[in-house]
């Protein structure tokens, strides 16, 4: 990955956080250097195996991808924001975010570092187009979030909050992320993006294919991390309550980017 030492005008790196996917990286990565772009593979306290086929494929692919190691599992957002550090101090501006289990399509990127240039300020979100192979209590059961999302911010900008395949503008997500405890395990995804709505960040929502692989290893404990989801649903509806008459003069205005309240 060749070095830069000072930002550009939009400057942008693939991240891919990694918990014991080891069957699919290779395919993931390769996807993801044909896009044209370089990739921080983000090895979130893997195990021994995964660890393994991870620092294999660093060697195989260097210098474009790059293998970034926690030695805990600290989960998809803590591996991210890890990831989007690093790659803040590379001199990378924007960051697209995939997962790597093989449900997002790598042949997308381009679309969405097409966009992320047309829109630099903003935080580009996926809009997943599904197959048959989802799941349809994973498809229903998304819009419980969706719906505390809209609440949340007081818009329906955010199509999707859940999708894994995003571009962030990396300053203004690590002052979300440095602003307030975001939680780190499944509930990071829906839960960064209403901060940076609350920031003023414009949102752009981009359409993707997703298919859900029929031997796909999923990460997701339904207790555990539906209790996490609870609970960050009722944090940011306090706060967004704090926050409402910001919010409604917001859009009262049309002013898409205001001083932030944290």
């Amino acid at each position: 990955m060749a070095q830069q030492s000072h930002p550009t005008t939009h400057s942008i790196v693939t991240i891919i956080p990694v918990y014991n996917h080891p069957d699919t990286m290779d395919d993931m990565l390769r996807g993801v250097l044909a896009s044209g772009m370089d990739c921080i593979m983000v090895d979130d306290g893997s195990d021994a195996n995964c660890a393994r086929v991870l620092d294999e494929l660093a060697v195989k692919y260097a210098p474009r991808a790059e293998l970034l190691r926690l030695l805990v599992n600290e989960g998809k957002g803590g591996a991210m924001i890890a990831g989007m550090r690093h790659a803040q101090k590379r001199g990378f501006t924007h960051a697209v975010q995939i997962d790597a289990d093989g449900q997002h399509a790598t042949a997308d990127i381009p679309a969405f570092a097409e966009s992320s240039r047309k829109h630099p300020n903003a935080m580009i979100c996926g809009t997943p187009v599904y197959d048959e192979s989802v799941p349809k209590a994973r498809f229903y059961g998304r819009y419980a979030t969706h719906v505390w999302v809209w609440i949340n911010t007081l818009s329906l900008d955010i199509r999707d909050s859940m999708c894994g395949f995003r571009v962030y503008p990396l300053a203004d997500a690590l002052r979300a992320v440095d602003s307030a405890h975001i939680g780190k395990r499944m509930e990071f995804d829906p839960e960064i993006l209403v901060r940076m709505h609350w920031h003023g960040v414009p949102f752009v929502n981009q359409f993707t294919r997703v298919t859900y692989p029929q031997d796909g290893l999923s990460h997701f404990r339904v207790l555990r991390d539906n209790v996490l989801i609870s609970k960050m649903h009722a944090r940011l509806f306090a706060g967004m309550l704090l926050r409402s008459p910001v919010l409604l003069a917001r859009k009262l205005t049309g002013c898409k980017r205001s001083g932030a309240l944290t």
